[in-house]
């Protein structure tokens, strides 16, 4: 059983910058591919970013060139820096670490606020 436990969400004004982190627990981190995700009110879930075990990278396209994910398989943590923010990135952050269908891991989310 993995634990996810996500951070730095909070209000930022438009143009800003926040960096999220996800600290997991509970198993072997570096096998597992980990994943931002985050929902609007009134929208679906969607995805950010991912990142997997080779840290390859992907991006979706309302995000490419402000956000960058990055995992420190030593201190068992994924990061997201997002630059640029802007009031439609206002969402619960998500972090999700996947291994298999079995192995399939969510956190708590963090509150991301971009307002003026």
């Amino acid at each position: 059983q993995v634990q996810l436990v996500e951070s730095g969400g909070g209000l930022v004004q438009p143009g800003g910058s926040l960096r999220l982190s996800c600290v997991a627990s509970g198993g072997i981190f570096r096998l597992y591919a980990v994943g931002w995700y985050r929902q609007a009110p009134g929208k679906q879930r969607e995805l950010v970013a991912t990142i997997d075990t080779d840290s390859i990278t992907n991006y979706a396209d309302s995000v490419k060139g402000r956000f960058t994910i990055s995992r420190d398989n030593a201190k068992n943590t994924v990061y997201l820096q997002m630059s640029s923010l802007k009031p439609e990135d206002t969402a619960a952050y998500y972090c999700n670490a996947k291994r298999s269908q079995r192995y399939n891991y969510w956190g708590q989310g963090t509150q991301v606020t971009v307002s003026s």
